[in-house]
């Protein structure tokens, strides 16, 4: 089940360790604050491109604002070579650069990273999840889960619906709903499509599970999802698939419903 965000372009960045290779993550916009990926230009290539802008930025985070001159003779590279990386990370938005002005003489510039660069450095959201969740379950047990994930499916259809009823008019068919519900997904990382079988019925396909470490501990979390699916597609949807019990991705079968009322009740009654 996803977090809603306003549909923005997707800006791939990477993640970095101190002394290993970059792996890929999003990065969330600066300046607004939605929980979307940047349409910004700081692109994977920019950041995997160079082992010396990964020093830089690592120093940077460690150490605090810095100089060119001191950065260049920290990292064993050349005054231009750290200088050309910082414009580039300055033009992305990940460093800032700061004046300093010591009487007369010419000024002295310090860089530092933004907190726009948070989301290169290694994090542990997934633990977080999990953790909160096993404190949930301690405090209320499973009842108390099954409260909290269906509180974040009528956040989440609350949402989606308005998304809907911004992107779609009100007369929208089952499959303008079902392609506008697919590209949120896949916005929110769910590598999400949807497809029309040769019967009309339509399928949306989750070939990623975004949150696949809290929905393996957590059946609450996919029957949230399929209820939520149901709710603002107002459709019978059934899953044929299901990452989390070993499949491939998850796949779901959404027909035109002849009771939508019935049809989520019986959804939930099924578990």
């Amino acid at each position: 089940m996803s977090e809603m965000a306003p549909s923005v372009a997707r800006g791939e960045i990477a993640t970095l360790r101190p002394d290993g290779p970059l792996r890929g993550a999003s990065i969330a916009p600066v300046a607004e604050a939605a929980p979307g990926h940047d349409d910004a230009h700081a692109g994977r290539h920019g950041v995997m491109g160079s082992t010396l802008r990964r020093e830089i930025l690592y120093r940077l985070r460690n150490e605090g604002s810095t100089s060119p001159d001191r950065l260049a003779a920290d990292l064993g590279a050349s005054r231009t070579g750290v200088l050309q990386q910082l414009r580039a990370l300055e033009s992305e938005g990940l460093v800032q650069r700061e004046t300093v002005r010591h009487g007369v003489g010419r000024p002295r510039h310090l860089y530092d990273v933004t907190d726009r660069a948070q989301d290169l450095f290694p994090s542990n959201y997934d633990g977080l999840a999990s953790g909160l969740l096993a404190a949930i379950r301690a405090v209320g047990g499973p009842e108390l889960i099954d409260r909290v994930f269906e509180a974040r499916r009528q956040l989440a259809a609350d949402a989606i619906r308005r998304r809907m009823s911004e992107r779609l008019v009100p007369t929208s068919t089952l499959f303008e709903r079902v392609r506008e519900l697919a590209v949120i997904q896949d916005e929110q990382g769910y590598l999400c499509t949807a497809e029309v079988d040769a019967d009309g019925a339509m399928r949306l396909r989750e070939s990623n599970c975004a949150i696949h470490h809290v929905a393996a501990g957590n059946d609450a979390a996919c029957r949230a999802e399929l209820d939520l699916f149901r709710e603002v597609l107002r459709a019978d949807v059934v899953r044929e698939s299901h990452i989390v019990g070993g499949d491939r991705c998850c796949s779901y079968r959404i027909v035109e419903p002849l009771d939508l009322d019935a049809t989520i009740r019986a959804g939930r009654a099924a578990g």
